[in-house]
């Protein structure tokens, strides 16, 4: 195994030249994350769009999420060996994502165990996640390609718990459904670090897709409710005013809601809608062109349902 990932690796980094390497950015003593680019998956970026956590213990090594390809995965483990030799023993999924998740491989490859909510059993068993992940070794390679694989949890999480390694107690925490039925938190209690996964949007449009708006507002409220020190989103650069940026998304999902919600009841047509909202709040923010109009479009239908 060991030579079969040695091999992997230089292939990719042939693939790859001249992609720079990770940074890790300190957080708290011996908590790290990687922050991804704010844009679109593609081949240039291999699809580092998205965060992830290191938590160092002195037992070894937990990740929070896996990043969007086995290429950037792979980074993100050379990383954290230039910082400890310890192992790699678990990845906690905030959700099934594919940017979250292609690069599970290379850890789970690694001995490492996997956690996540039960609820992202029935997506990643779906067509919808076989086809994505099609379509993504055209649109990502060679980062993301017939090599790439779906990795399912070695632990399906029911309810809340606490993962205690080398000491260290981190609250995993059911807060789904929300921007999808798994979401989970991951709370560093000593440090009072928050990894709210993509719960929480900085410095850029959320994507809100088929997501629970109002569930998602209101899992939004619990967090900032428990008030952390810091918090890493799934998105973004971390914040120490946590409950500042939460309330950003918490805002926007509601002003979404508002709008649209609106618009469904007087049976406005969405593209009036959508030409008539007042959007100067959020326009200037990152992937706002990409993703405002879906978002808007998805909660339009979503209240036009009457859906919660």
């Amino acid at each position: 195994m060991r030579t079969w990932l040695i091999a992997v690796h230089a292939l990719w980094t042939a693939t790859t030249a001249g992609a720079a390497p990770l940074t890790l950015q300190p957080v708290a003593p011996d908590i790290w994350f990687v922050q991804g680019e704010a844009a679109l998956g593609s081949p240039e970026n291999r699809n580092f769009i998205s965060n992830a956590g290191v938590i160092v213990t002195p037992a070894g090594v937990v990740v929070v999420d896996a990043l969007g390809s086995p290429a950037v995965a792979m980074d993100l483990l050379d990383a954290i060996r230039r910082v400890t030799p310890l192992p790699v023993r678990y990845v906690v999924l905030t959700h099934y994502h594919a940017d979250h998740i292609y690069g599970l491989q290379v850890f789970k490859d690694q001995g490492a165990t996997v956690l996540a909510h039960e609820a992202a059993r029935e997506y990643l068993q779906s067509d919808t996640a076989r086809l994505r992940l099609q379509a993504s070794r055209a649109s990502l390679a060679p980062a993301v390609d017939a090599r790439t694989r779906l990795v399912p949890a070695d632990r399906w999480l029911r309810t809340d718990e606490v993962l205690d390694l080398g000491g260290v107690r981190l609250q995993l925490r059911h807060v789904g459904p929300a921007h999808t039925p798994e979401d989970l938190t991951v709370f560093v209690e000593g440090a009072r670090v928050l990894f709210a996964g993509d719960l929480a949007f900085r410095g850029r449009i959320p994507y809100v897709g088929q997501a629970d708006s109002r569930g998602w507002i209101a899992a939004l409220a619990r967090l900032i409710d428990n008030a952390p020190a810091a918090i890493v989103p799934g998105h973004g650069p971390m914040s120490t005013e946590a409950l500042a940026d939460l309330r950003m998304t918490r805002d926007y999902l509601q002003y979404l809601r508002d709008t649209m919600g609106r618009a469904a009841a007087d049976m406005q047509p969405f593209e009036e809608a959508y030409a008539t909202t007042d959007w100067s709040a959020y326009e200037q923010l990152p992937l706002f062109k990409a993703a405002n109009r879906m978002n808007a479009y998805n909660t339009y239908l979503l209240m036009e349902r009457n859906a919660p």
